[in-house]
């Protein structure tokens, strides 16, 4: 298998436009990427998003050919994701490819957005077969691979912890820069008092609007009669919403008969995450895989890479086939890398946790 297969790849289901390009032994050649930011207290709309993205794809795509060094005709594939993902934002990518495709006459490989940040995690850290805790601002998955697909073993019934994290962030009007999550992690450094919350588990399931709309209802009340601080809320909800990640990954290890985590998505940077899941691997013999925002957060790279394994396999997607679905569950694919009748590549960084130095792109 040549190793020195190389994909660009096009990420734009949310409110980052990335454009990453990657070899197949998992070397990074470029990954640079672009978010847009409302003011606080505000989300991002769909439409809005998506001029956000058209403005700032093709200055991406040269600077990423800039930085690997390379011009089109090196290039061996096109890939973008698919889904799931924002309607509007998800349409610049496949816009974007389709054209691509057409003038440099290269392939194109659609690619499911959360298969590729768990392949992106494993790559990244040499993570073998760990199960996967996927959190981010639109979805929150306990996943692991078993014949042929990565299967969901539980996941929130309502809304993702990273939309719960983020919709709290605008009740208290936190800034979005560089993402409200980021800045409640910060915020719950400094809290000290913790306040009940729900906690909701249900079996492998778990459920945050509820706790949204009680923190939500409650917080006004509490800071004005002064009983606890904005940092104190994001400390206590943190503490619930992670403790209540770390029990379903729990029980599945113990189902899968695994030992190791690997945490991917956008909240998978948070730091206390990291700590509380460490731990918990520890007391079971196992370990934790992480990384931080670099590859945790959306980036081209991720859908470069996942695309680029199923290349190697022999798959494309046909250019009328390639739209996009704001529905794309991580089970409906075939991970044809991961079986075992099909050629594997070496994993470049080897069995440490440690991530790769940071790459000037």
């Amino acid at each position: 298998m040549n190793e020195r297969l190389i994909a660009v790849g096009f990420e734009g289901s949310a409110n980052k436009i990335g454009v990453g390009i990657v070899t197949l032994d998992g070397t990074i050649l470029s990954n640079p990427r672009h978010t847009y930011i409302t003011p606080p207290g505000q989300g991002f709309l769909p439409r809005e998003t998506a001029h956000h993205h058209l403005h700032h794809l093709l200055p991406l795509l040269r600077s990423a050919l800039d930085a690997a060094g390379l011009c089109p005709d090196d290039v061996d594939c096109l890939c973008y994701t698919k889904g799931p993902g924002m309607g509007a934002p998800l349409q610049v990518s496949a816009l974007a490819v389709r054209v691509l495709s057409q003038l440099w006459r290269k392939p194109i490989v659609a690619v499911n957005h959360c298969v590729a940040h768990i392949e992106m995690g494993r790559v990244v850290t040499g993570a073998q077969d760990p199960v996967v805790l996927y959190v981010s601002g639109g979805n929150t998955q306990v996943i692991a691979y078993s014949e042929g697909r990565y299967r969901i073993f539980g996941e929130t019934i309502d809304i993702a912890v990273g939309n719960c994290l983020d919709r709290f962030a605008r009740v208290l009007t936190l800034s979005n820069d560089p993402s409200p999550g980021y800045n409640i992690e910060q915020l719950a450094k400094k809290g000290e008092k913790f306040i009940d919350l729900p906690y909701v588990v249900k079996g492998m399931d778990v459920s945050f609007s509820g706790i949204l709309s009680y923190i939500e209802a409650t917080a006004v009340e509490k800071l004005k009669n002064n009983e606890c601080t904005p940092a104190d809320l994001c400390y206590s909800l943190q503490e619930t919403v992670f403790a209540m990640l770390v029990e379903i990954t729990e029980r599945a290890m113990a189902h899968c008969d695994k030992k190791d985590v690997l945490i991917v998505g956008g909240v998978g940077c948070n730091e206390r995450l990291q700590d509380m899941m460490r731990t918990m691997c520890s007391e079971r013999g196992g370990r934790l895989f992480a990384t931080d925002d670099r590859y945790c957060v959306d980036n081209g790279a991720m859908i470069a890479y996942t695309g680029l394994l199923a290349f190697a396999h022999g798959v494309t997607t046909p250019l009328e086939e390639s739209t996009f679905t704001q529905r794309f569950r991580t089970d409906e694919v075939q991970a044809i890398w991961r079986e075992k009748n099909t050629p594997k590549t070496d994993n470049v960084h080897g069995e440490s946790e440690q991530i790769p130095e940071k790459l000037d792109s």
